[in-house]
């Protein structure tokens, strides 16, 4: 059997992971572990998936890998709260999502073809709903209501483009923008604005999804711009014995500039 770089067994390493959980959760275990339910442990698992999510846009090998495994301690630590519940293990979690894998990629493990990533995934789609035949879901239902919402936005617009509600192209989807933009301008009071500003960032969504960009990544990335240039702002103000509530307007401009110019 081959081994994982490290040169340990995956199997076994799994293996003591959930001994872990389980040993947190006994009698003597630790009382805040205890206390946990799979709701108020799921809390956790978005916030390490959110970690882990900048660790890996970070670029930083080591980073991603410790957040990894807080992320994939979560899973463990989820599965073991339901299997103390009589409900299923890690080991049925870990066959299910191997079969789900297997029987979704049939031009890897079976006889199917699959020209290119775009065929792949609308036979995943089509998998899917063969899947679910018999079983009533709307078709932005696997859309979960957690998710990030420009995320969620993108989502819903590309499996509404599967019965082919959409724009044609990137081009149609400004169009719509500029039309949104204009009921905002024209809103009349905060409630009516706050919708048609919602209409506006939906419209964005579906234009960069028809781009192939991805607007949550695309935002996280400018909010950490802003962030990381601010914070240098401030330091060379204050290096300069300034403060930034003192400086004008022109003045705080040509920091920012400057912190700019710097990257």
């Amino acid at each position: 059997m081959s081994h994982p770089p490290g040169g340990k067994n995956l199997g076994e390493l799994m293996a003591r992971l959930a001994a872990l959980a389980a040993r947190l959760r006994a009698p003597d275990g630790c009382p805040w572990d205890r206390e946990q339910t799979p709701r108020s442990a799921a809390n956790y698992l978005l916030e390490e998936a959110y970690e882990a999510l900048e660790a890996i846009e970070s670029g930083d090998p080591e980073l991603i890998k410790g957040e990894l495994g807080d992320l994939l301690f979560q899973v463990v630590f989820q599965a073991q709260l339901f299997a103390e519940a009589g409900d299923f293990d890690l080991s049925q979690v870990t066959e299910q999502v191997e079969a789900k894998m297997i029987r979704r990629h049939p031009h890897v493990f079976g006889d199917g073809r699959a020209e290119d990533a775009s065929a792949v995934k609308q036979r995943w789609e089509d998998i899917k709903r063969e899947e679910q035949a018999g079983n009533y879901e709307g078709l932005l239902d696997s859309v979960p209501l957690a998710a990030p919402a420009l995320a969620r936005a993108q989502r819903l617009g590309q499996r509404a483009a599967l019965v082919n509600f959409d724009w044609p192209d990137a081009r149609g989807v400004r169009a719509k923008i500029s039309e949104e933009m204009a009921e905002l301008a024209a809103a009349a009071g905060d409630e009516e604005a706050q919708r048609e500003l919602g209409d506006v960032l939906f419209a964005w969504a579906q234009w960069a999804r028809h781009k192939g960009l991805k607007a949550e990544a695309a935002l996280r990335s400018a909010n950490f711009r802003f962030y990381r240039r601010f914070t240098a702002m401030e330091a060379l103000a204050q290096e300069r014995g300034l403060s930034l509530e003192g400086c004008s307007a022109e003045e705080l401009d040509d920091l920012w500039e400057e912190v700019k110019a710097d990257e």
